[in-house]
């Protein structure tokens, strides 16, 4: 009888030990669930969780450690242009398959499915819109796009975005993220990075301002072209800015490179790079450098001219 009611015991506390893993593991289960669901969001440099709301609020940077999250072309938008005045150009143009490109799938394929998984075009927006009331071009690449990659279409909507803010005497802002140039493509990718460079040749001898900010990451090909062209080159903190990969460098030099190497900190220090500006002041930020660099009017040249006689008849009277 006193072995019935000992087994009793046991059973129960074995049925009590599995309930408590039972109920342990639904509880991660419910966790996990409303982590995916989008509710909250953990740090992968930190691992704190923050209520994804706050987390926008925050422009999608870590309120704890200053992480800077990925973000996507459209969140970036919102977070530089002001609203209502965002005015997208050049929509219309869609990627091709000229090569007739196939790995483990076809060129072609691959487009497609991406363009459906994200309702993207293509790996770049465009448009004309107004940072804190003065006009810009402004160009976004999303590394959701295929890495991000250059092939003709980022390359020919890059291109007439800065044509139109030459004839329109707009800044022109591009928000830099890629893998480099798009290898499906072949030679018609690289030669985007002559035809960008190009047209912002043409910005520069207009006078007009130029401004690239570098975030995680901006490699290859964009960064062997426009990315370093800027009249003023910003880059967001702990981005990888470089050409070729890390591992590749270490077995072509047969050295091992410091752990900032390639890091925006790195390029700044060695004059690669002009400012660090955190994601929550990028906007300010890029708004006192188109106000101090707007085209002068008629009003200011005239100005500027009759202060320059004035200066030279100054100086003759002193003589």
């Amino acid at each position: 009888m006193a072995n019935n009611e000992e087994s009793r015991g046991l059973k129960s506390l074995f049925d009590w030990f599995a309930n408590r893993r039972k109920s342990g593991s639904i509880s991660l289960e419910r966790q996990e669930r409303e982590i995916a669901d989008g509710l909250w969001n953990k740090c992968p440099k930190c691992g704190v969780l923050t209520y994804t709301k706050d987390l926008r609020a925050n422009q999608m940077v870590c309120t704890e450690c200053g992480h800077h999250n990925r973000v996507d072309s459209d969140e970036r938008i919102r977070q530089l242009i002001d609203p209502g005045t965002w005015r997208p150009i050049d929509e219309h143009l869609r990627p091709s398959d000229p090569l007739g490109f196939r790995d483990r799938k076809a060129y072609s394929d691959r487009l497609r499915e991406t363009q459906e998984k994200l309702g993207l075009v293509d790996a770049v927006k465009t448009g004309l819109g107004e940072i804190s009331g003065l006009p810009v071009a402004l160009g976004v690449m999303d590394f959701r796009f295929m890495g991000g990659s250059m092939g003709s279409v980022v390359g020919e909507k890059l291109t007439r975005l800065i044509e139109q803010a030459t004839q329109r005497r707009y800044a022109v802002v591009i928000v830099c993220t890629s893998g480099g140039a798009r290898m499906q493509e072949g030679m018609l990718s690289l030669m985007q990075m002559a035809k960008i460079s190009a047209a912002l040749e043409l910005h520069r001898e207009a006078r007009l301002l130029y401004v690239p900010i570098l975030t995680n990451p901006t490699t290859g090909g964009v960064t062997a072209s426009f990315a370093m062209l800027g009249d003023i080159i910003l880059a967001e903190p702990k981005a990888t800015i470089g050409f070729a990969g890390r591992r590749v460098i270490e077995q072509t030099l047969r050295e091992k490179l410091p752990d900032d190497f390639q890091t925006a900190e790195d390029l700044l220090k060695h004059g690669f790079v002009d400012e660090i500006v955190p994601r929550t002041q990028l906007k300010k930020t890029l708004a006192q450098l188109i106000a101090l660099h707007q085209p002068p009017t008629a009003t200011t040249t005239h100005s500027m001219v009759l202060w320059e006689k004035t200066m030279t008849l100054s100086s003759s009277v002193a003589e």
